[in-house]
């Protein structure tokens, strides 16, 4: 069944939440302005001390008193629209669906099973905080739709970007040359973050919904390059200077890096993995979470869709959840926002009933996604599976947790039973997302142990609370997010790299109830919470589909712009076609 762009059934029905809405908005706005007038950023604590300002006591002062009164004469009209806004929402389905028009149809396809019989395919995931201004505050980030535009160009900047890898052909040969960390310039580095100490971005930062971004020819090509005691020369030959990737949806199989430099680390047989300043190139699917502002789900639409032509936002559900019953209302959406360059042939969205506390009011779930890839060498359709969700967040509540994790197996589990058919071919089947819960915190035992990890298999983790050694925390520590150490992506890629600063930026593990916390481990690094999640499934493939990881990332490039490191995963996947029904 196609997705449609609206979620409404009808006409009427949009046009009475878009009147509902509209009278809703500015006692909505004016509420937000008055949370954000009062609270600042410790960005905006230090701007004003280097200015020497002191005439803000006067500015929360007028600013409070003027925005409670347009609050309070906006009230009476608000109400107006909640009353045709509140029912209409019995009857919307939870998410809006963007397609943008392909230029071809090699653009929405990917030929590398149906020429050469293998793939790769690059996920990402990160955590914005895309709150309402006055609320993301309280998380030590502010301007909500500048930081919505910044980020949309950033990730498209990082895409599409060429993708160049250089081997260092030597007997003692330390792995792969990244663009992050090589010889290679990283487009824009003096443009990012959201600080006005560094150099501004070319972001509109007007409150216009078109962004503008400028798409580069994306392509991905692999150098080899011996060294000095290296006897043979430099051959400039196909074989050395290959070009695997004609486009971003027409491309073959790119080798896997032996290892990827950061801390030196990349062992023989372990994950091959990199701390980058710029977002994978090639990325085919993105999950973002914490999406909730509706304006700025729009501002990243509209920057993405030139890369990613499928696009579902807004997910979620409103009001009172179940319908006629008030004992749960929502007022935020899920924040789960889904990007992709392949067709989105399904899709569903569950909320979870069990969440308490301000994460109530959010209607968190599960986004569960089909979507076609192209055809195999036996001109059978080749499908992938994509999840993402995010879990309850308060500390010490695992219980609930752990069972939103089960809601989010057999969710899963039902949307492919409905879906998979016969005659096609399942490539990938990936869970993502932002899970709340470390692998390595005492008090997140119980999540640890969750059988979700037997199904679905985490790159990072070694173990129940244990995870690989050169794994890095993905939650940054709210108040440092404008320090000097981590305030670009530059910075913050050498911050990760070296674990005595590591260790003032990345949250802490969280202990026990009422034991204390040793942490880490004698001879174990110090890796800080790690709550952001890619995680991949081979039973639930064809057979014939073999799984390999060419790289897993932590991205800096969202410095100063969110409190997560966002991580990016690639796959390839190896389809043996004589094995093939």
């Amino acid at each position: 069944m196609a997705l449609k762009a609206s979620p409404f059934p009808n006409g009427f029905v949009a046009g009475i939440h878009a009147v509902g809405w509209a009278l809703i908005l500015p006692c909505f706005w004016f509420l937000d302005r008055l949370i954000a007038v009062c609270k600042s950023t410790t960005l905006e604590q230090t701007q004003r001390l280097e200015q020497e300002c002191y005439l803000n006591p006067l500015k929360v002062f007028f600013g409070f008193i003027i925005f409670f009164i347009l609050f309070f004469l906006a009230a009476p009209i608000a109400l107006l629209g909640f009353i045709l806004w509140a029912p209409v929402q019995a009857c919307r389905r939870p998410f809006r669906y963007h397609r943008e028009p392909p230029s071809s149809l090699e653009r929405e396809t990917h030929r590398g099973f149906e020429l050469v019989g293998k793939a790769s395919f690059g996920f990402a995931t990160a955590n914005l905080c895309l709150l309402p201004d006055g609320l993301a505050r309280f998380n030590n980030l502010g301007h909500t739709q500048r930081r919505a535009a910044a980020i949309g160009q950033h990730i498209v900047h990082g895409v599409c970007r060429n993708d160049i890898r250089i081997f260092v052909d030597s007997p003692s040969s330390c792995g792969t040359l990244s663009p992050s960390n090589s010889i290679l310039p990283a487009s824009n580095s003096s443009s990012y973050g959201a600080t006005e100490r560094q150099a501004q971005s070319p972001v509109n930062h007007s409150n216009s919904d078109e962004v503008q971004v400028s798409i580069p020819q994306s392509n991905s090509q692999v150098v080899c390059v011996p060294s000095e005691d290296t006897k043979e020369p430099l051959d400039n030959s196909p074989s050395h200077l290959s070009n695997s990737n004609q486009n971003s949806n027409q491309r073959g199989h790119r080798s896997a890096p032996r290892a990827l430099l950061s801390q030196g680390l990349g062992q023989k047989g372990d994950v091959p993995w990199e701390v980058s300043t710029l977002f994978p190139a090639n990325v085919d699917i993105l999950c973002l979470e914490e999406v909730f502002d509706k304006r700025a789900a729009q501002k990243l639409t509209q920057a993405l869709r030139p890369v990613f032509g499928h696009i579902l936002y807004d997910v979620g559900v409103y009001a009172c959840q179940p319908p006629c019953r008030c004992s749960s209302f929502k007022f935020l959406n899920s924040g789960l926002f889904l990007a992709s360059r392949f067709p989105v042939l399904e899709a569903q969205y569950h909320c979870f009933p069990n969440s308490r506390g301000e994460d109530a009011l959010a209607a968190k779930g599960l986004l569960s996604a089909k979507v076609l890839i192209g055809q195999s060498s036996k001109q059978k359709r080749v499908v992938g599976y994509f999840n993402c969700t995010h879990l309850h967040a308060p500390e010490g509540e695992g219980e609930i947790r752990c069972e939103q994790l089960n809601m989010v197996t057999k969710w899963i589990a039902d949307f492919q039973a409905a879906n998979t058919f016969p005659d096609e071919d399942v490539a990938f089947d990936v869970l993502c997302g932002d899970l709340n819960f470390d692998n390595c915190s005492p008090d997140d035992h119980l999540e640890q142990n969750h059988c979700l990890f037997e199904q679905y298999r985490d790159p990072c983790r070694a173990g129940p609370g244990k995870e690989k050694p050169w794994v890095i925390g993905t939650l940054l520590e709210q108040p440092t997010l404008y320090e000097d150490d981590i305030n670009t992506p530059e910075k913050l890629q050498r911050t990760l790299e070296m674990e005595e600063l590591r260790k003032q930026y990345i949250s802490r593990p969280v202990p026990a109830k009422d034991l204390p916390l040793v942490y880490p481990e004698s001879d174990q690094p110090w890796i800080g919470r790690r709550i952001d999640y890619i995680l991949y499934r081979e039973s639930s493939v064809s057979k014939h589909c073999r799984t390999e990881i060419e790289a897993l990332t932590f991205i800096t490039q969202l410095a100063g712009l969110t409190d997560h490191i966002p991580v990016g995963l690639r796959l390839s996947v190896i389809m043996d076609s004589d094995c093939a029904d």
